[in-house]
């Protein structure tokens, strides 16, 4: 059994903490912040099989450009000449291909599925007690063209075998009685399940600690000490950490640490933003609204309004234009619920890891022999943590992995 240290401590590197013990290896999880805030807090709590097109899908990065300005908009991309960003920009923009969408399709859902069966054996064999519903997800449209383009994603899910449908305003109406939707239309995917965040991350934190896994929040990894390919020694100012195995899971931040190995991850932070609110809204059914990008989630004791990518680096900056869109967004397809601005004053923020061609980096670089990557997996941290942790769990063992990962290998060419 291996003395590993895993580096970030968000949903995926809980998860990896969990099999990793699982295994009987002795694990430390070592993070920068308090660990009880950001992206692994503030997201919809999806586990979506139904997201099978990767974010670098034909077409996305034209809209980037015509989005560019606008703050208010679904993805906005700050112009910064930085050659960071600019090498993640033109390897995003290589990968919006139809090719790169068929190859990128059968992986996403191998992943999303196994998470998915993952999180229901967890909440089983652990008793935990966290929210989780299997009541599908619906995909609320306004106009004809996105409802046409929102069929055509539906045909390709069915055709993956995923359960997608189109629904007429009349079962919309039966799946959502208690509240008025100014929509023309809906598909509506039975796949798909949802949860509470916050409710998860405590639970298994709480476990992970109870089954021996030691934590050190607060504490920021300065240096890696390095030889002969591998990695002797984490540094925190005078501190050392030294371990057998080191997992890279650290989300956004996880380039600044690779750099140090020669290893250069095209990863940009994509911002989101949450809106929560307590009254009752009558939303029964996760939605997501398909033209303003916004997702919609009745979580234990709350409605959660959350969304937008907003490419602008590091920072946790809170864009008042762009809560402002989540907040107009959810009036114009719920016209009786209007958030207040006291709701709005309380919005947070999370950073999302995003590669340039939508797929998360999951395996051991050829750089160094003893650290594992598992990073930059963008809005499906969510949908695809459980299934990452057990995948990182098999690497570090050299187990044959539960399903092919060799496009997710953090050595890969844009």
């Amino acid at each position: 059994m291996k003395n590993c240290i895993i580096i970030g401590g968000g949903i995926i590197g809980l998860c990896t903490a969990y099999y990793l013990q699982k295994e009987g290896h002795s694990v430390t999880i070592i993070d920068q912040s308090n660990m009880d805030a950001g992206a692994s807090y503030v997201n919809a709590g999806y586990m979506s099989p139904s997201h099978i097109v990767p974010l670098s899908a034909p077409g996305v990065m034209k809209k980037g450009l015509k989005w560019m300005f606008n703050q208010a908009s679904p993805l906005y991309i700050k112009p910064r000449l930085e050659a960071d960003f600019l090498r993640w920009a033109i390897a995003f923009n290589k990968s919006c291909n139809p090719q790169h969408v068929q190859k990128a399709v059968p992986a996403i859902k191998a992943i999303t599925l196994m998470s998915q069966d993952l999180y229901d054996a967890i909440k089983r064999d652990e008793n935990f007690g966290f929210h989780y519903e299997k009541k599908g997800l619906l995909m609320l449209c306004q106009t004809d063209k996105m409802l046409g383009e929102e069929i055509e994603t539906a045909h390709l899910a069915k055709r993956e075998g995923l359960d997608a449908s189109e629904i007429s305003l009349e079962e919309l109406k039966t799946l959502e009685p208690n509240v008025q939707l100014n929509v023309k239309g809906a598909t509506y995917y039975k796949c798909d399940s949802h949860s509470t965040p916050h409710e998860f991350m405590s639970e298994m934190k709480s476990h992970l600690k109870a089954v021996g896994v030691r934590f050190f929040p607060n504490i920021k990894i300065d240096d890696l000490i390095i030889e002969s390919g591998k990695i002797e020694a984490l540094k925190s100012g005078p501190q050392t950490f030294k371990a057998d195995e080191y997992i890279l899971a650290a989300g956004s931040w996880s380039p600044v640490l690779s750099k140090k190995l020669g290893l250069k991850l095209l990863l940009q932070a994509g911002k989101g933003y949450r809106i929560n609110t307590y009254r009752y809204t009558g939303i029964q059914i996760p939605s997501i609204l398909a033209e303003a990008k916004v997702a919609v989630t009745p979580m234990n004791g709350f409605t959660r309004f959350a969304g937008t990518m907003e490419i602008a680096g590091i920072n946790h900056e809170i864009n008042k234009v762009r809560v402002e869109a989540i907040a107009n967004a959810t009036t114009s397809y719920y016209p009786e619920i209007q958030l207040t601005d006291d709701e709005k004053n309380t919005a947070a923020c999370g950073l999302r890891p995003v590669t340039p061609d939508g797929l998360p980096y999951l395996g051991k670089s050829s750089r160094c022999k003893n650290l594992t990557i598992a990073a930059g997996h963008a809005m499906m941290g969510w949908s695809m943590a459980t299934a990452t942790g057990l995948l990182v769990a098999e690497t570090i063992a050299g187990k044959k992995t539960s399903m092919d990962i060799s496009l997710f290998h953090p050595d890969r060419k844009f």
